[in-house]
């Protein structure tokens, strides 16, 4: 059975990228899988020792709830097609592109939750486009301001031009 992977964190771009992922997964009759991973920020380790330690519970109960409630999503979008979540302790690209090991496809958004908002692209995005061994999607946002909508191609496609 084909294997649709995708990345969550609860943010705009990952919804974004659950609806398109969710939607694939049934026009090719695939499995969905839905990941998020979560790690500690390195500044948890700066402020306090043992502060870490102490908030790792936090962090992986709050991943599992995102990925708990991106699986229900799916199962509204999509409610005949086969699914299943992997919460992972780690850098996301990473974890990821570990998941993506036997899939078709691998969906993410092109921003997440990251702290840089201005850029195109995100870091994890990046990454995975760079080092999957599956085809990648990255989905844009539902909406966007007039002066960021691309000029569309002939066939209704965002040419793939660099944007300096």
């Amino acid at each position: 059975m084909s294997v649709i992977v995708v990345g969550v964190d609860g943010s705009e771009g990952s919804e974004a990228a659950l609806r398109f992922a969710a939607a694939e997964a049934g026009l090719r009759d695939a499995k969905l899988r839905v990941v998020c991973a979560w790690e500690i920020p390195a500044a948890a380790y700066a402020t306090t020792w043992g502060m870490a330690a102490e908030a790792e519970p936090g962090y992986a109960d709050r991943a599992r709830d995102v990925a708990a409630k991106a699986l229900d999503r799916a199962a509204r979008l999509q409610p005949g097609i086969d699914r299943e979540v992997r919460v992972v302790n780690g850098q996301p690209a990473e974890a990821l592109l570990q998941e993506s090991g036997d899939a078709d496809l691998l969906v993410v958004g092109s921003r997440g939750l990251g702290g840089f908002k201005r850029l195109l692209l995100g870091s994890v995005s990046q990454q995975v486009a760079h080092h999957a061994t599956c085809p990648v999607v990255i989905v844009p946002p539902a909406e966007r301001s007039p002066a960021e909508q691309p000029e569309m191609g002939a066939a209704g496609i965002e040419p793939a031009t660099s944007r300096v």
